[in-house]
């Protein structure tokens, strides 16, 4: 268990009615107007500078270190899932129908709680820190937009951090490990076209059913027979519906599925097998098959040099070696233009019933577990040099 010092665990109360705030108002992405709104008020008061409405409800908070020579990024994103709570916490959400069932307002008020903590300790701050509140993760995405928007460049950032609460991972430790730690996610759709009949005269018709099982059954071999099987990789349909009524040929199937991979080469490879295996239905069955194919968030690649300072200023006895995750997250973007860290804050307890999986809706976290966060985060600052230590630390 992370101990939380003094100088942290004073926070605790304000922590938490930031989390009860939090979870009252979930937004779907792009639209967390109130959510957007309560992080500017309580960063302001802070006397951070907000800048607003980057990637439109994008929020980015910069306090100077009385050096400046570097600048390090923290990021949170914002918005909520289209779950309806069934929880019966007393702070339950508002909004009918959203729910945070992801854990992002635990995010935000991690974020808020080492905000806090900065600006009562700005005299030793030594270089810039930027806290990055990032709308839609869950899609379609909100950290490219704001990386388009210019949020790199603009505020000069060397390094970016980033965490995810996570019930597989007891609380009070965190998981992390160096490259490879969640995967390059896409999506696609497939509309199959035959010629719909009566299913007693089948030679009369180009049947779209049949069609779509022999794919789904040659994509289920892409991975098996067309990748390394000392890569990981995936592919899933997820969805298929059609047809009319039992006795009528189906003239139209249509599907939708996911790719995951690691490496970015294996996911393209993959992508390719698809569109080779759909050419060949459609000669093999005489029929369409229309594939659109969308990738979504690159893999989530760890900087070891970050991964090795971090597990130094948390200490190795309170980190986990977790496997590579098949989830995707577009905190992975920003690796791909700065150097990076991801990991996981465990938030499993089974005395608080804090055991069911995100995206759940029943999904909770232990509200100490905010304080975790905290404190792993000024480790990490302090062990990199960027804060100086406190007397009462």
């Amino acid at each position: 268990m992370i101990s939380i010092e003094k100088s942290i665990a004073v926070l605790e109360e304000e922590v938490y009615q930031i989390a009860r705030d939090l979870h009252q108002i979930p937004e779907s992405g792009f639209e967390e107007y109130k959510t957007s709104a309560y992080i500017i008020s309580v960063l302001e008061n802070l006397g951070i500078d907000v800048f607003k409405g980057i990637a439109q409800t994008g929020i980015v908070g910069l306090l100077r270190g009385s050096e400046g020579k570097e600048t390090i990024a923290f990021r949170a994103d914002m918005d909520a899932l289209s779950v309806e709570e069934k929880t019966d916490s007393p702070y339950g959400s508002k909004h009918p129908g959203m729910m945070h069932a992801c854990g992002h307002d635990a995010h935000m008020t991690i974020l808020l709680g080492l905000a806090k903590y900065l600006a009562r300790h700005k005299n030793n701050l030594r270089q810039n820190i930027v806290f990055i509140f990032q709308p839609a993760e869950e899609g379609p995405g909100g950290a490219e937009p704001m990386i388009q928007a210019g949020v790199l460049d603009q505020f000069h950032i060397d390094k970016i951090l980033g965490l995810h609460v996570f019930p597989e991972v007891e609380a009070g430790r965190v998981a992390v490990r160096p490259g490879p730690m969640m995967a390059q996610a896409g999506e696609f759709d497939l509309l199959i076209k035959g010629r719909s009949g009566h299913g007693a005269i089948p030679h009369m018709a180009k049947d779209a059913i049949v069609a779509a099982a022999a794919l789904v059954s040659s994509y289920q071999s892409i991975v098996s027979r067309s990748v390394d099987p000392l890569e990981g990789a995936i592919v899933t349909i997820g969805k298929m519906w059609g047809g009319e009524r039992r006795n009528i040929i189906a003239g139209e199937v249509h599907l939708e599925g996911t790719v995951r991979a690691f490496r970015e080469d294996v996911f393209e490879s993959i992508k390719r097998r698809m569109g080779q295996i759909a050419k060949g239905i459609e000669t093999a069955y005489e029929c369409s098959v229309e594939l659109v194919f969308r990738d979504m968030y690159p893999a989530v690649i760890n900087d070891e040099s970050l991964y090795e300072d971090f597990v130094a200023a948390v200490g190795k006895e309170h980190v986990d070696s977790i496997a590579p995750q098949m989830i995707a997250e577009d905190f992975s973007f920003f690796q791909k233009e700065v150097p990076g860290l991801f990991f996981f804050l465990g938030v499993r307890s089974e005395k608080q019933n804090c055991i069911y999986p995100l995206h759940n809706c029943l999904f909770q976290y232990p509200e100490e577990t905010l304080m975790t966060g905290i404190q792993v985060y000024v480790q990490y600052l302090r062990h990199v040099g960027i804060l100086t230590p406190e007397d009462d630390a």
